[in-house]
């Protein structure tokens, strides 16, 4: 088989320069743009911190003789600054909702066309054994994006309730003029649970999003694990083309992967 390369733009789209080349061939797609990557990291360690602190500050697990109210105090601290860092990493990730490629894109996660639907119910049947492989998708599938929608949205929740609990604690100023309405609107306490309770949310959705992660990376074996470190996914030129069919409306569902041998596969460049 022939190795000439194959580019693709950045979004993902197979330049119609190569649209000749064997389908079979996988090749490098520029998957998960920095900006994503970067936010994801940053709201995965912000979650460890605020989960660590926040637990401590709900039942303070360590008592060191006359220091405990200090460290009380730096733990509130370290809990606070890194609400802050999520909460700007959350508002990169909505920006980049409107501002990213396809795979990033708003339009990806909001379940709009029949493909996605179909995509969805896929997906299910794969996880209730039902399907013997999982559909094939360059980027998330439309079951994972509907639960990343959702996970976004408990996101939202959650620095809203901490923002009205934090104007409490501040008293006056802008967070106070900003955000006291949400403890006048609900009460203290009910505010509290649900930070709390969300947190355990979290906990559980992280469980799911690495199993499920490692599983569709073994599977599919196209570089899902190491996607969210350096952006590229493994992929074939045909899937490429079906989804390209798929975002036109002309199918509704994409082919499995067709894994072509490794010394065949090419080296992807970008428009």
């Amino acid at each position: 088989m022939q190795r000439s390369p194959l580019k693709t733009r950045p979004d993902g789209r197979v330049a119609r320069a190569d649209a000749e080349q064997t389908d079979a061939r996988v090749i490098p797609v520029y998957v998960w743009e920095l900006p994503v990557r970067l936010v994801h990291w940053t709201i995965f360690f912000s979650i460890v911190i605020l989960s660590v602190t926040g637990y401590y500050l709900h039942n303070p697990f360590i008592v060191v003789g006359s220091h405990g109210g200090r460290l009380l105090l730096v733990m509130r601290f370290i809990h606070e600054v890194t609400a802050f860092v999520f909460t700007m990493a959350f508002l990169v990730r909505v920006y980049w909702f409107f501002m990213g490629n396809r795979y990033a894109h708003w339009r990806a996660f909001v379940p709009l066309t029949r493909a996605q639907w179909v995509n969805g119910l896929q997906m299910l049947k794969y996880y209730l054994f039902l399907r013997w492989r999982a559909p094939s998708r360059v980027g998330h599938n439309s079951l994972a994006a509907l639960a990343y929608l959702g996970i976004y949205l408990l996101m939202l929740v959650q620095i809203l309730t901490g923002l009205g609990l934090y104007s409490r604690v501040v008293g006056t100023g802008i967070w106070h003029a900003l955000f006291s309405w949400i403890p006048n609107w609900i009460n203290v306490q009910y505010l509290r649970e649900t930070h709390y309770l969300i947190m355990f949310m979290f906990f559980g959705f992280t469980i799911h999003h690495v199993y499920s992660a490692l599983l569709v990376s073994a599977e599919e074996k196209n570089g899902l694990m190491g996607s969210i470190f350096n952006g590229y996914k493994f992929v074939s030129v045909r899937l490429l083309r079906q989804e390209e069919l798929i975002q036109e409306n002309v199918v509704t569902e994409a082919p499995p992967v067709t894994v072509a041998p490794e010394s065949t596969a090419a080296t992807a460049t970008e428009d």
